[in-house]
């Protein structure tokens, strides 16, 4: 009887073997290379030369600080695009509600390393599109790819395409779960559409809005895709992140243990951010 209660767990074992080798394996030894100086070989362990050379690494700071840049103007942009398009999707008045919602989902269904490859095409100085669109309208071209403050623009641009809607959709789900006989007895009470905006729909969507930011903010600290396939970190590290910074150092410099301790400090600052997110977000207004 108690062999017969074993045999279903028995078909978790093929499971649990692929997470141990491929998943919890890979976190543990990971954390055991943060303390090793794998600059030379034999590699020794030496707590201090990772996680103390991250305090004082400039090539660490930049790539941190682009990223808190992309993440404080990229994701409150991204965010009030998706709660606009979202709004949009649900209303009553749109006709072909299905087909939008896919046309606005589609970007997260396309590889990131096709779409990567057509924006930095689109984006090209000499025979981008978007530069003969320019030059088409009178407006002079932009060297998007060599130029610091355009390539992060373009990081920008891209990240908020991609996401924008895959956000709106999520959202939206929110929105359609709020009783409708809030907005009618809102009307009843002479309450305009902003203001019942306001009153209704944005305090109910708090929960789902704090999501999605969490999310956000997460898939913006482990940034790597985009800012590596379309300038490669530069021109002159502008768009270097710590995703980008933390390939270069194991898999071009072949720094395992620091590359290790980057990892981590990204993980430790995505905690460290939703944390706050769901302390000064996730209280309740009222």
């Amino acid at each position: 009887m108690q062999r017969n209660r074993l045999i279903p767990y028995t078909f978790l074992v093929p499971y649990l073997a692929i997470f141990l080798i491929f998943w919890a394996w890979p976190i543990l030894y990971s954390v055991y290379l943060s303390f090793l100086d794998t600059r030379g070989f034999p590699w020794a362990l030496e707590p201090g030369v990772n996680w103390g050379r991250i305090w004082s690494d400039p090539f660490f700071r930049q790539a941190l600080r682009n990223t808190l840049i992309l993440l404080a103007v990229q994701v409150p942009v991204m965010l009030l695009l998706a709660t606009g398009l979202a709004v949009g999707l649900n209303s009553p008045l749109l006709k072909l509600k299905g087909f939008y919602r896919f046309a606005f989902f589609a970007p997260v269904v396309v590889g990131s390393v096709a779409y990567s490859a057509v924006f930095r095409l689109l984006f090209n100085t000499q025979n981008g599109a978007v530069n003969a669109a320019l030059a088409g309208l009178g407006l002079p071209r932009v060297d998007w790819l060599n130029t610091p403050v355009a390539a992060f623009v373009l990081i920008v641009l891209t990240v908020t395409w991609r996401w924008t809607g895959y956000n709106a959709i999520i959202i939206l789900a929110g929105l359609q779960n709020i009783p409708l006989e809030l907005y009618e007895a809102a009307k009843i009470d002479g309450a305009n559409p902003w203001q019942q905006f306001w009153g209704i729909t944005l305090p109910l969507l708090r929960p789902i809005l704090l999501f999605a930011l969490v999310l956000s903010v997460i898939g913006t600290l482990q940034l790597f895709t985009e800012p590596f396939l379309i300038t490669g970190g530069g021109p002159g590290n502008a768009t270097l992140t710590l995703g980008v910074y933390l390939y270069q150092q194991g898999f071009r410099s072949f720094n395992f243990g620091y590359a290790s301790a980057i990892g981590y400090a990204i993980a430790l600052l995505a905690v460290l951010f939703s944390a706050l997110q769901l302390r000064f977000f996730g209280q309740d207004p009222s």
